[in-house]
């Protein structure tokens, strides 16, 4: 069992969901992750919170691009919230922080 509480909740903020990720996300809990986010792509611009997340693999990583590229092919806005700095880490390593788009707090992203 991982140390840290995963959790996954999606909030509609009025048009704009807003997918709160905490934990690790690694291969047992990306799978979940995932639904969530291409669950609130169904309802319009999608921004996913990820200032408590200790750990991210691969996999983690996948559902996030898959996330994006759903978006996109919708014509949905998607954006990375307030990643932490193992996120962060992972993201410019992979030079994905060029690729997504990365704000520090929900305001930012909702008005971006």
């Amino acid at each position: 069992m991982n140390a840290v509480e995963n959790t996954c909740v999606t909030e509609d903020l009025g048009g704009y969901a807003l997918v709160r990720v905490g934990g690790e996300v690694d291969l047992s809990w990306s799978q979940k992750v995932r639904d969530a986010i291409l669950a609130a792509l169904r309802g319009g611009d999608v921004g996913v919170e990820l200032s408590r997340v200790a750990y991210i693999d691969s996999s983690g990583i996948a559902a996030l691009v898959e996330g994006f590229q759903t978006a996109r092919g919708k014509g949905r806005r998607f954006a990375l919230i307030a990643a932490s700095k193992p996120v962060l880490a992972v993201l410019q390593l992979a030079r994905l922080d060029k690729v997504f788009v990365l704000f520090a707090d929900v305001e930012a992203a909702r008005a971006g």
